[in-house]
């Protein structure tokens, strides 16, 4: 899963010292990317099969497949006071973090027709990967606004040095919270393989009055 974006704007200011508690205190906000979902029927059943090995490392015949994308932007306004020294500088992160699995493809065998009973079934299968890629990216927003709450919304603007106010957050966006965003949003995996039982692929394999085995024998 790819896609990790990290977009920051600062808004710096002069003014004195002692006016830093003018500035807002710290916010963070945590929002759910849309999740825009294409179907695609170009792929024949042995291509797609090819793309879940890569993706999954599997070495099951896959009449179907569904891919997220992870996308985790962060975007910080931080204004932000210069003390009359020149020397200091404090400033006040309001944090947005968008997170999702976004965009989501949905490969169906080309050799099943979109008005076909095999089509419809498994296209219903994918649909249940779908949502649970939806249902996780809901269940993580409490524990994710949390964590991100206790350790940017202090309450109170943050000091440092001139112009180390970006660099740290940087650093630190990316060097632990995208990816400790990325790992929980990876525990998906868990979710979709509890789809994919055998007893499920044979009953997708076995439905439609054999049509789906006449096609892959």
């Amino acid at each position: 899963m790819r896609g990790l974006v990290l977009f920051l704007v600062f808004v710096m200011a002069d003014a004195a010292a002692d006016a830093c508690d003018t500035l807002p205190p710290p916010s963070v906000t945590v929002k759910q990317l849309a999740a825009p979902v294409t179907v695609n029927p170009d792929y024949d059943y042995r291509a797609i099969s090819q793309l879940s090995t890569q993706e999954y490392r599997t070495n099951q015949r896959v009449l179907g497949l569904t891919r997220g994308t992870a996308r985790i932007v962060f975007e910080i306004r931080a204004p932000a006071i210069v003390d009359r020294s020149r020397q200091w500088e404090c400033a006040s992160p309001q944090i947005t973090m968008s997170y999702g699995f976004s965009p989501m493809t949905v490969y169906v065998a080309r050799e099943f027709p979109p008005d076909g009973c095999a089509y419809r079934e498994i296209l219903q299968h994918e649909q249940r990967h779908v949502k649970t890629y939806l249902d996780h990216v809901a269940t993580l927003a409490p524990d994710l606004t949390e964590a991100l709450q206790r350790r940017f919304a202090t309450g109170a603007p943050s000091r440092a040095p001139v112009g180390q106010t970006r660099a740290v957050l940087e650093r630190e966006l990316q060097g632990r919270w995208l990816p400790f965003v990325q790992r929980e949003m990876e525990r998906v995996r868990s979710s979709q393989a509890l789809i994919d039982t055998p007893e499920e692929y044979r009953r997708v394999s076995e439905s439609c009055g054999g049509e789906i085995q006449r096609v892959v024998r």
